[in-house]
């Protein structure tokens, strides 16, 4: 049996601009509940000059953010490809969103690299927990470029598709597992069906009612 399609998903990287983006995307046209988010303090984007990159805050519409760099220079981020991932995110929604800034639950947030995985884990700890709602939580570490993110997509979600449901020791809780439940709870992925290139982490934590998402 396949994840629900009514589940909350949310995919996560550091500026919701390209990763986290790309597999938002292409899980929406899948048919999923799929939010994307960033952790960083702002969002951050190459300049011309490796010491002088593009920096906006969370909430800055995609739009005005394609603007800004059709201003500076419409030909280098055309070239480099920044205003093509711009125009695909605005179609999909208004402005790079922060995790930390987020009060939606999830079911499962998907993070793209280990840091962004810290930051996700770090503050759903420091939040109360209320209703002890568990939400699991993986990492797949991927490369910060245009064709990676594509890639990761595909990955992300061959890896949803994995996942199934089974009971768990009452009702009202659900986990999620992959091909076997492990003693404490947790997920495993069943090795035949994840590549051995792909670096894969797993945690189960739980959301208060403050968080979360991403």
């Amino acid at each position: 049996m396949s994840i629900n399609n009514n589940f909350a998903i949310a995919v996560v990287c550091s500026s919701n601009m390209n990763r986290s983006m790309e597999a938002h995307n292409f899980l929406a046209k899948k048919g999923f509940n799929v939010r994307s988010f960033g952790t960083g303090e702002r969002v951050k984007l190459p300049g011309t000059a490796i010491d002088k990159p593009n920096i906006y805050e969370f909430g800055t519409p995609y739009d005005v953010i394609y603007n800004d760099l059709v201003t500076k220079d419409k030909q280098y981020y055309t070239q480099n490809g920044l205003l093509h991932m711009l125009d695909r995110n605005r179609r999909i929604k208004k402005c790079p969103e922060r995790f930390q800034e987020c009060s939606d639950k999830f079911d499962i947030i998907i993070t793209v690299e280990e840091r962004v995985y810290d930051q996700v884990l770090e503050y759903m700890e420091s939040q109360d927990t209320q209703d002890n709602r568990p939400v699991h939580i993986f990492n797949v570490n991927i490369e910060d470029n245009h064709e990676e993110a594509l890639m990761g997509a595909f990955l992300i979600a061959d890896m949803i598709n994995m996942v199934k449901i089974i009971p768990y020791q009452s009702v009202d809780q659900e986990i999620f597992n992959c091909s076997e439940l492990k003693s404490d709870g947790g997920i495993l992925i069943n090795n035949n069906d994840v590549n051995d290139n792909d670096e894969v982490s797993f945690r189960k934590a739980f959301k208060s009612t403050a968080v979360l998402d991403n």
